[in-house]
């Protein structure tokens, strides 16, 4: 594969082009930019599959890439590299864009590589950018987006019924659908965990407290949710969640 770095510090660029020499073994060619536009220009004429783009830079933002690329010509993956604080992570974390945090640690890069490699011919990236850049021009994110055998698809929180952990994937319950989706319960209690309607009852499941429909005592107490799905409630959250349900 071949690779572009775009990055107005040469710092960077540097120690991401020896990272990827070093550890990246089926990245052949590196080619580097420093700015936005030059890097559109070394796009069009290199042809990289895998672009590591820094987001904060003179004159053009990394994230304004597509304002400069056809829709034909985005056939590569966008890796994210950042400075960027928690609240920012959070957003790429709910659009389902790629991201290595400076400084780059090398088995990320790696995991990086890999999943842009397995991800190559797929045109989402037009939607997972454009909903990136919503998110991070908002003080509240309302959307998350869902890693699916078809693509992405972005979900309105307020939409999200309940999610239930399935090995290490997880079946969200929408208003519309169930979507399986191709990461842990784990890593969506932790993203949510600011969103105070999901509450988590069991370890094997995560519910939006908006759709409760009922509470039943028998069998050691469990929740029925408005798709009339059943969840069942750890003994240790059994008073904990009663205190919530009272105060609702």
């Amino acid at each position: 594969m071949k690779a572009i770095i775009i990055d107005d510090e040469l710092k960077a660029r540097s120690v991401l082009n020896t990272l990827i020499e070093e550890e990246c073994p089926k990245i052949k060619e590196i080619k580097d930019a420093d700015d936005l536009l030059s890097g559109v220009k070394l796009i069009r004429e290199f042809k990289p599959e895998i672009v590591f783009l820094d987001i904060e830079m003179p004159e053009y933002s990394g994230l304004e890439i597509l304002d400069f690329l056809n829709e034909d010509e985005v056939d590569f993956q966008i890796i994210f590299t950042t400075a960027y604080n928690h609240y920012a992570i959070e957003a790429f974390k709910l659009n389902a864009v790629d991201y290595l945090l400076k400084p780059i640690d090398s088995e990320e890069l790696k995991e990086a590589i890999d999943k842009a490699e397995n991800l190559l011919g797929n045109k989402d990236i037009h939607k997972k950018l454009n909903e990136l850049k919503l998110s991070l021009s908002e003080s509240n994110f309302k959307k998350i987006g869902l890693p699916n055998s078809n693509g992405i698809k972005f979900v309105d929180f307020n939409d999200i019924i309940m999610l239930e952990a399935d090995g290490m994937y997880t079946k969200v319950s929408t208003t519309s659908e169930d979507v399986l989706v191709s990461k842990p319960l784990k890593f969506f209690v932790d993203t949510l965990q600011k969103i105070n309607t999901f509450y988590r009852p069991h370890r094997s499941y995560l519910v939006n407290l908006t759709y409760l429909r009922e509470y039943v005592k028998k069998d050691g107490g469990y929740i029925v949710m408005e798709n009339n799905k059943s969840v069942s409630i750890s003994k240790d959250k059994k008073e904990e969640f009663l205190t919530i349900v009272q105060n609702i």
